[in-house]
């Protein structure tokens, strides 16, 4: 890899990194010169990304575990710490949460939801703070429309996603204090699996085409298009550089124009 790259030299963590979001800012970090780690539950598509950043001439290394086990985001750093002798970034993008009808959701789906994406970062957040703290490095949480704007299919979701950001904005006033830059990023919707499965099953259900529950989305969420994964990875890839380390507890919309609220 060329040697003046913005990331050169970094060790960066990033969670839910087999697929989507994730996986793209996994690929992303490593073409800005990063070695990453990359973490998810499933092993088989951590192994296709990790040759993908191997064959491009990155640096890559896996582990395979749930972020919901509390024992997981410690093994995650310990991975990192064994591999490169030190962490700079940390990126939270782990999480699914259960949409649906409020009075059909579980207390199970609830604890599920805040388990995986609110408890996951919290507890990496925790393990990672004293290495990022001794390399002056970045934590960047990639969060979610839903957390600005909740809406009625979107209970869980929503209070996640508003949970991780008070979350954050409390971390980066402890990252002033320890030199730990903190921030986060609100996709809207974006082109990922979990997206067009759920546009499939949408199109099924009403006898049309995904392309047209694709048109329709974009035109009654009033947005310029829906998102590539790729355009959160150029964000991320940025937030986490030199160049934006004037930025502490931003909350940034990436979400195509879908948030009308100041």
């Amino acid at each position: 890899m060329a040697s003046h790259q913005p990331l050169d030299g970094k060790i960066a963590i990033v969670t839910g990194s087999s697929k989507g979001i994730g996986r793209a800012i996994a690929l992303r970090l490593a073409q800005d010169g990063a070695a990453v780690v990359l973490a998810s539950r499933t092993e088989t598509d951590l192994a296709k990304v990790a040759a993908e950043i191997k064959s491009s001439g990155g640096h890559a290394i896996y582990l395979a575990g749930d972020l919901r086990d509390p024992a997981t985001p410690p093994a995650l750093v310990n991975a990192a710490l064994k591999a490169h002798g030190a962490l700079d970034i940390v990126v939270n993008n782990a999480g699914a949460t259960k949409r649906g009808d409020f009075f059909e959701l579980t207390d199970a789906d609830w604890a599920d939801g805040f388990a995986l994406k609110f408890h996951g970062a919290v507890r990496l957040t925790r393990a990672a703070w004293p290495h990022l703290k001794a390399r002056k490095g970045s934590l960047l949480n990639i969060i979610g429309a839903g957390g600005r704007t909740p809406g009625a299919e979107f209970t869980i979701g929503g209070s996640v996603n508003g949970a991780c950001l008070s979350f954050m904005k409390a971390m980066a006033d402890v990252g002033i204090r320890d030199g730990i830059q903190v921030n986060a990023l609100n996709p809207g919707r974006v082109k990922t699996e979990r997206l067009r499965s759920m546009l499939e099953q949408e199109a099924s259900e009403h006898g049309g085409d995904p392309s047209v529950a694709i048109e329709n989305i974009i035109r009654n969420s009033k947005i310029v298009r829906l998102g590539e994964p790729e355009d959160i990875a150029n964000l991320a890839a940025f937030m986490v550089s030199p160049q934006s380390r004037y930025m502490q507890g931003a909350m940034i919309d990436i979400d195509g124009g879908q948030t009308k609220t100041l």
